[in-house]
């Protein structure tokens, strides 16, 4: 996790907002119910005077994992105590959360109208395809769950390719969204600004020698659309299975419609992983330096 501190001045108690960066394991809806409530558990077992509440900066469908991930929150010391030390902050919080399959990495100080979620920059994902697994028995227990396998044994990647550079740029991507509550009250105008397909690996390829081979599809944006990734993804593998031409997809992409995508062709959630939040250096400018002398005590 990385925390951001916001330092501010409240009743002549110090009050620090904290930006965290942080990994975990398991799905990210997982981290909003928890997760989420360790992670204040951890925060309130600091002896804060203000009630920890956690802001983080993504939140996706059920079974997305998060490898990365970013969220603030406010903490005030009692008795007029200066704020943490951010090493000594993370060193603290993973202390109380060392029982848990979640790790802070960093944390910083921010301003006070700094936010996770509204501050980010770019959202990076990389979904996960194991190729010539003729049934999901046969993978590794390490990628259990971890990656999308399917039977082909290869993938017309060129192909796949070509038509990764038809999403890139912006573009209406209402037919890559999914139906739910927020879909009236989002732009579905988007910048994709990479969508790239490389070779990948296994978790554990020094151990395990089958013949399985992984793809790794990436995608990089400010935000995205409800299961936008998941859909460009099984659009990306049918183009790759001869199932779609690259024209067909641009006209699926022109098309603009939710009801236009063919719904058998989405990939699961299980091979999605968050793995990147970006912020501008702007916005995480208090550095450990600048409050040096107050953590003598």
């Amino acid at each position: 996790l990385h925390f951001s501190v916001w330092l501010l001045r409240k009743n002549n108690h110090v009050t620090c907002r904290y930006w965290k960066h942080y990994a975990q394991r398991g799905s990210i809806p997982h981290l909003f119910s928890v997760h989420r409530h360790k992670i204040q558990e951890a925060i309130q077992k600091l002896k804060p005077v203000n009630s920890a509440s956690l802001s983080v900066s993504s939140r996706t469908d059920t079974g997305v994992h998060a490898l990365s991930n970013s969220a603030h929150f406010d903490l005030q010391r009692r008795n007029n105590k200066p704020p943490f030390a951010e090493d000594l902050l993370v060193e603290a919080l993973n202390y109380h959360l060392q029982t848990e399959q979640i790790r802070i990495n960093q944390a910083h100080r921010v301003a006070d109208d700094f936010h996770a979620r509204y501050r980010a920059q770019s959202r990076t994902y990389v979904y996960r395809v194991a190729l010539g697994v003729r049934h999901r028995t046969l993978l590794p227990l390490t990628e259990s769950n971890l990656c999308w396998d399917i039977q082909d044994t290869e993938l017309d990647v060129e192909a796949m390719r070509e038509a990764a550079a038809v999403l890139i740029g912006t573009h209406d991507f209402s037919s890559f969204r999914a139906v739910n509550s927020d879909m009236t009250f989002k732009n579905p105008v988007k910048t994709l600004d990479v969508a790239s397909i490389q070779l990948g690996n296994s978790f554990a390829s020094t151990y395990f020698h089958r013949q399985v081979s992984f793809l790794e599809l990436t995608f990089t944006s400010r935000s995205f659309l409800y299961k936008q990734v998941r859909r460009m993804t099984g659009a990306l593998v049918a183009v790759g299975r001869g199932l779609l031409t690259v024209s067909q997809l641009r006209d699926l992409l022109e098309a603009k419609d939710n009801l236009a995508y063919p719904q058998n062709l989405v990939a699961p959630a299980h091979g999605l992983f968050l793995t990147q939040v970006a912020y501008r250096e702007s916005d995480l400018p208090l550095r450990q330096a600048l409050c040096t002398d107050n953590f003598k005590d």
